[in-house]
């Protein structure tokens, strides 16, 4: 990679010179530049530079002290930006170009409209009247709506005499109901509104009022993401009164030993959900808490317009330690618990549990406290949110489920992923970042050529959360070989395509699900991913399933306010996508379409199960009889025809997601209390599978619940369990079970 130096700034300028005051056109371009190259202590020098072109380099923001006070024409097209606030420091631009950055969005180009106030020329176009409109207009109106927002609602709260704590509280409280409520222009510039709207409000508060107010020059989305990662994670969210608190998808509860804030219904959901109002790039938040823009081209009419050749990390080198160095001591069985006298070691006295019509008879195995934070023994705040099996490459895994998958098992929650065999609970392989959280975890077999040109096939393991980005690692070789910014909000769920190895779909918090062609990489690693489809989603996605009788069709998902249907194939010109249809459920007086499903998964190719916010139930439905495939047209509302009512835990606790078992036509949902609740159906499949089919009376009761197990952490149990996820292999030997409270249970069906 090349270093920008005094020599190689004197050789590329225009024409070539002999000092740096005296440069005024600078070529830069295609140079794989990063923002780290950009060294403000040498740009300084460059003062009466007026020409500077960056383009094709690899650069993902600008710092913030280039020091160029002269520079009027600016070239950023084909790099890697994400925020653009920064080029305020370039008061004098006229001629700004960044074409083919995939992260901007139409909200960007109104945001340097109103920083520079001398831009002429944007991307080629001439935008001296809309810029002035954006700078006069939307700024006056905006400005009116934040003042009488707080004349309505605000100016009665606070005292005449008032203490610096109480100008925190209502400073907050202000800014979060602001850019709720203030709404302006078109929706497709909701994000730039609520940038403007926070910067008004700011300056209203420290000026009109002549409160000294924390002005925060950082652009909003980081502000954002420090607030939320400090006071939120996911399925956490702003409930003041109860002891847990929850937003979509993701928890983390307080630890506080009272009971009524166990239960969280739907009304207290939605109220939260109103107040949540920053750009948010962390947790999983409800059904529309303005989310940071959606990382989609800078094509100003097509704000959702997928693009080819999406950006890629290759070979950034983060790895796997080597052999078995993080397998957690805590993990323990009924065995070795009398051998171990570790006072910081999960112990385990397994319970029974007799009520239940059938005795499936799977025992406790391991329980492995692995995701810890800093890998501290004392993290029973970490949650544990995605586990899949791997596949069996030499099995013909995609032809044969009960062979598909081996006894190994990747995790995935907090800053780790974990790959762990399910049989002597070692953690074969660890990978962490730092920064991330993970929230999803997918397999897919590539078949790569090797360095002497042989072929071969290798598991990929994609993981992604937090942070919007999909890492990609070749378990194998130990390496992380990749990424793609998919998002530029958190991402909910990842799967990949069965019958196109090379095709994942990723699910986000930007309401938007996109389908990516991740590539095959070569010997040396080299890889281009590209995105293939965009799917425009009502509100957040929360999980996603492909129809198995034509998963190259449709795709099916549950979302924070009901379950949608698209049409996938990649040959109808139309690449960003609405929904095709919506599926109504029954409701306790009619049939609705506004729901919370939060689990998702087909039981066989027609059999649909799926658990939303009505408690102590979980459907089974079926999809061929639900869904109009002769119909014309978008967004059509369709009744999903019921089969079957599971009877689940009357909890209100959302997001505690369901799987199947196809091959033993089982069901699994975990509860509130740590339990899993397994369900065999293979006496009700064939009824529901033939034409004449009728729906089952009564709620099917479960097979089996599998009780947690008594543990012990230095002599005391663990706080509260949730089961947020539980997982069975294809052969239903081996149930693993991610709990919100950093433990890892697999149990053994003998």
């Amino acid at each position: 990679m090349s270093k920008i130096t005094t020599e190689l700034l004197l050789e590329r300028a225009v024409p070539r010179s002999t000092r740096l005051r005296k440069i005024e056109t600078l070529n830069l371009s295609k140079l794989q530049l990063k923002t780290g190259d950009l060294d403000p202590r040498l740009f300084s020098r460059l003062r009466h530079l007026q020409k500077l072109d960056l383009s094709d380099n690899l650069l993902d923001k600008f710092p913030n002290s280039l020091t160029l006070p002269d520079l009027r024409v600016l070239n950023c097209n084909n790099n890697k930006l994400e925020d653009v606030t920064a080029l305020k420091q370039f008061p004098l631009l006229e001629e700004l170009t960044y074409e083919n950055n995939v992260y901007l969005t139409l909200n960007d180009d109104y945001k340097v409209m109103f920083l520079l106030q001398n831009l002429r020329l944007l991307n080629g176009k001439d935008i001296t009247k809309l810029a002035n409109h954006v700078r006069r207009v939307n700024s006056q109106k905006l400005t009116s709506k934040v003042t009488a927002h707080w004349k309505k609602f605000f100016s009665d709260q606070l005292p005449e005499k008032y203490t610096a704590e109480q100008v925190k509280s209502i400073k907050k409280k202000f800014l979060k109901s602001v850019q709720t409520n203030v709404v302006y222009g078109p929706s497709s510039l909701s994000e730039f509104t609520r940038w403007r709207v926070k910067m008004i409000a700011e300056e209203f508060l420290a000026n009109s009022l002549g409160l000294e107010l924390n002005s925060d020059t950082e652009p909003e989305e980081k502000t954002d993401e420090d607030e939320e990662e400090s006071t939120e994670s996911p399925r956490e969210a702003a409930e003041e009164v109860a002891p847990v608190t929850v937003t979509p998808s993701k928890r983390k509860r307080n630890r506080s030993k009272s009971s009524p804030g166990n239960k969280r219904s739907k009304t207290q959901a939605k109220t939260e959900e109103e107040a949540e109002v920053n750009p948010r790039k962390s947790s999983h938040v409800e059904d529309d808490p303005a989310p940071d823009k959606p990382r989609t081209s800078n094509q100003p009419a097509k704000e959702a317009t997928p693009e080819q050749g999406a950006e890629v990390t290759q070979k950034n080198g983060e790895q796997f330690p080597k052999g078995q160095s993080n397998r957690r001591s805590s993990q323990m069985t009924g065995e070795q618990k009398s051998q171990e006298q570790d006072s910081s070691v999960v112990t385990l006295t397994p319970v029974k549990n007799s009520k239940c019509k059938e005795d499936v008879s799977a025992e406790p195995l391991h329980f492995l406290q692995c995701h810890s934070k800093g890998n501290s023994r004392e993290d029973f705040k970490t949650q544990l949110w995605s586990c899949v099996f791997e596949p069996v490459i030499d099995s013909g895994a995609r032809k044969d489920p009960i062979v598909s998958s081996s006894r190994t098992v990747a995790t995935c929650g907090g800053e780790s992923v974990c790959l762990i065999d399910c049989e002597t609970g070692t953690v074969l392989k660890k990978y962490k970042v730092a920064t991330e959280e993970f929230f999803s975890v997918a397999w897919t077999t590539l078949t790569m050529v090797l360095s002497d040109s042989r072929k071969k096939a290798h598991n990929i393991l994609a993981a992604a959360g937090r942070r919007g980005i999909v890492k990609l690692i070749h378990v194998a070789a130990d390496f992380c070989y990749g990424e793609i910014k998919a998002h530029k909000k958190p991402i909910a769920t990842v799967c990949f395509s069965p019958t196109q190895e090379t095709h994942l779909f990723t699910a986000s918090y930007d309401k938007r699900i996109a389908l990516w062609d991740i590539g095959i990489p070569d010997c040396d690693y080299n890889f281009k991913a590209s995105q293939l489809l965009v799917l425009e989603t009502a509100s957040i996605p929360l999980r996603i399933a492909l129809v198995p009788t034509c998963p190259e069709q449709y795709l099916l998902a549950g979302c924070e306010d009901g379950c949608f249907a698209w049409n996938i194939k990649l040959d109808k010109g139309q690449k960003s996508r609405p929904f095709e249809a919506i599926f109504q459920f029954p409701s306790e007086e009619s049939l609705t379409t506004s729901h919370r499903v939060d689990g998702l998964a087909f039981l066989n190719d027609d059999v649909v199960v799926s658990k939303s916010s009505k408690p102590g139930c979980i459907y089974l439905w079926s999809w061929s009889k639900s869904f109009d495939a002769k119909g014309k047209g978008c967004q059509r509302t369709m009744s999903a025809v019921i089969l079957a009512e599971l009877e689940w835990s009357t909890t209100d606790m959302s997001y505690l997601t369901l799987s199947t078992c196809p091959a033993k036509e089982y069901v699994f949902c975990g509860d509130e209390k740590g339990s899993v609740w397994m369900y065999n159906l293979s006496t009700y499949t064939s009824g529901w599978g033939s034409p004449k089919g009728k729906r089952s009376e009564r709620r099917i009761s479960p097979t089996q619940i599998l009780t947690w197990p008594e543990l012990r952490v230095n002599g005391e149990q663990p706080p509260e369990i949730l089961v947020n996820n539980v997982v069975a292999d294809p052969a239903f030997t081996y149930l693993v079970v991610l709990t919100s409270v950093n433990i890892t249970a697999i149990w053994k069906k003998s």
